[in-house]
């Protein structure tokens, strides 16, 4: 081999070295660049009375939704929770809002016209619907009482209307919709990382105490009060009853103006 071909095919090896070099070099730092960790938190929004967004695991779940500002034409559902058709918890203007081809509309299953009107599901106390990743339970919500002798429901037992659990990959929100502290709660003890319990008037739910007692019986890990007149009313009360929410409970109370939110880390 000539003095210039030696030195050819010595160059060309070189270079090819090199490239190998460097290719087993990359493909060595791409298989060893670390994963970004999964985002697993789940932010929860406060919106008006007894209304709740819930974003986690890529989905938008909303409850209850009335009251809405405009530019919430832009954060549209994955899910729609109704608890009753109480004008202070069903919107039809707001549900329309939300929707996207993909949106399910959940109601209870007495409420008939709704359930038409939105293309919806019903459901009753125990049945669940699975939404993507996330499973919703109905539940039982009522507020019959008796006082004197005379039965007082304005969300009587028989409507079967519903609250709703929440389970995201494990960790689950109750939200009791109008409630007061009912005896089914027992079946759920210790099992909610968050319950979201109404502030009153006590003649539509639980109230005062009554919510207190709930807390002792459902014993969650956070307790975020919903319909409330206004928001100093729920951080009073957050304030006047921590001390009893405290000895009855490991229960963290999280006050939440209207229209602001929370995000939690499992």
């Amino acid at each position: 081999m000539s003095p210039s071909n030696k030195a050819q095919t010595i160059a060309v090896v070189t270079i090819l070295v090199v490239v190998l070099g460097v290719g087993a070099f990359a493909g060595f730092s791409l298989l060893n660049t670390p994963t970004p960790p999964e985002d697993t938190s789940i932010k929860l929004t406060l919106l008006f009375n007894a209304g709740v967004m819930i974003e986690a695991d890529g989905m938008r779940i909303y409850i209850d939704p009335i009251n809405l500002p405009s530019n919430y034409s832009t954060l549209p559902a994955d899910a729609i929770l109704i608890t009753h058709p109480h004008g202070d918890h069903y919107n039809s203007t707001c549900i329309d809002m939300l929707q996207k081809p993909s949106t399910v509309n959940v109601f209870p299953d007495n409420m008939t016209a709704e359930v038409a009107a939105h293309d919806g599901v019903g459901v009753n106390p125990l049945e669940s619907v699975q939404v993507g990743t996330i499973n919703i339970t109905a539940f039982y919500m009522y507020t019959a009482e008796w006082i004197d002798g005379v039965r007082y429901a304005s969300h009587p037992p028989e409507a079967n209307w519903t609250s709703y659990i929440i389970d995201i990959n494990g960790f689950k929100i109750f939200h009791a919709g109008d409630s007061k502290n009912n005896t089914e709660y027992e079946s759920i003890t210790g099992q909610m990382d968050v319950v979201l319990l109404p502030l009153g008037p006590g003649c539509q739910s639980m109230a005062g105490l009554e919510v207190v007692d709930a807390i002792a019986k459902l014993q969650p890990d956070y307790f975020i009060p919903i319909h409330f007149d206004y928001n100093l009313q729920c951080e009073l009360f957050v304030q006047a009853y921590a001390d009893e929410i405290a000895d009855c409970s490991d229960c963290t109370p999280i006050s939440l103006e209207y229209f602001s939110s929370y995000t939690f880390e499992p």
